[in-house]
């Protein structure tokens, strides 16, 4: 004879993070992309950034509609603070064994929380998931842009764990690209251990700081396949960096308070320091970097001709 059948437990709540900035074109396709999930234990933090478009509105009308999902959170006075403050805003309300990343202009498909709880949840050692990401070009509806739409390489093993400081040595030099927030699944404790994100990083940057952090910290896995769209526009972060001629500026920047981190925090990896301190040399004398590199090529092809 059984005994009476225990209930399986909950799956674990997902609470997903989004800064709001301005995003009032593409929020509710954000918001309409955590609600078509497949995997349903997850509450929606939208954080605004002091916005003046109407997007706080939007986001108090999700919450309205759906108060024991979607919460809408500003900063004292709807000041602007910045991507990171907005994102640690959020951390601080959230009450998920889980924290997903998704900014107000990027979607999820159907099957993305899904997908990146199961690979946690298969590696309970592992704190922080990624995955390859769609470059979203399409969403214009035009053909000509859905045709630039393309997925770039990890260059990572991908499902496997890798400890620390996993691939920071690789972002770091750029042989491999950093995730794309809307890929990211991180456990909250590990997120509250690492001091959740840099404030001095409002805007560029932000994320690689916080994947430095982590990469020390936990191992870290890549998911196979993409689940997440990246929309490329002209009013992003880093496309205005770019156009601005702030992006050699702000990557100065992260590497500095990169090498510093460092220091502070007793890290003695070898590799995770000379590349830092290369990339640092690099930031600061663009020039000499670009040189150093066709001598690498040069000397890598055995001095065989010239770079």
């Amino acid at each position: 004879m059984t005994g009476p059948t225990t209930p399986a437990a909950e799956p674990a709540l997902v609470s997903v993070v989004t800064p709001v900035l301005n995003a009032a074109r593409f929020l509710d396709e954000a918001v309409a992309s955590v609600r078509g999930q497949t995997y349903s234990r997850w509450e929606l933090l939208l954080v605004d950034d002091g916005s003046d478009d109407g997007s706080a509105e939007i986001a108090q009308r999700w919450e309205a509609e759906y108060p024991d999902r979607i919460r809408s959170l500003a900063h004292p006075g709807r000041s602007n603070q910045g991507s990171s403050a907005s994102r640690n805003l959020g951390l601080l309300h959230a009450r998920g064994q889980y924290v997903a990343l998704l900014d107000a202009d990027d979607v999820w498909l159907p099957h993305h929380l899904a997908d990146q709880v199961g690979l946690l949840a298969r590696n309970p050692d592992v704190g922080f998931a990624y995955g390859p990401t769609i470059e979203w070009y399409g969403w214009t509806g035009q053909a000509a842009d859905a045709a630039r739409d393309h997925i770039p390489d990890l260059r990572m093993v991908r499902e496997r764990p890798l400890p620390q400081p996993g691939p920071l040595v690789d972002w770091v030099r750029r042989n491999a690209p950093s995730p794309c927030t809307c890929s990211v699944l991180v456990r909250r404790d590990v997120m509250e251990a690492v001091g959740g994100f840099e404030a001095a990083f409002p805007g560029m940057y932000d994320d690689q700081a916080f994947y430095a952090k982590i990469c020390l910290a936990t191992p870290v896995i890549a998911a196979v396949e993409a689940t997440s769209r990246y929309r490329r526009h002209p009013d992003s972060c880093y496309s205005r960096a770019k156009a601005t001629g702030r992006a050699a500026v702000d990557r100065r920047i992260f590497v500095e308070w990169l090498d510093t981190y460092l220091i502070a925090h007793g890290v003695t990896d070898r590799a995770v320091r000379r590349s830092v301190r290369r990339e640092r040399r690099v930031a600061r004398h663009p020039a000499l970097g670009r040189a150093a590199e066709r001598l690498a090529r040069w000397l890598g092809r055995g001095a065989s001709g010239p770079p």
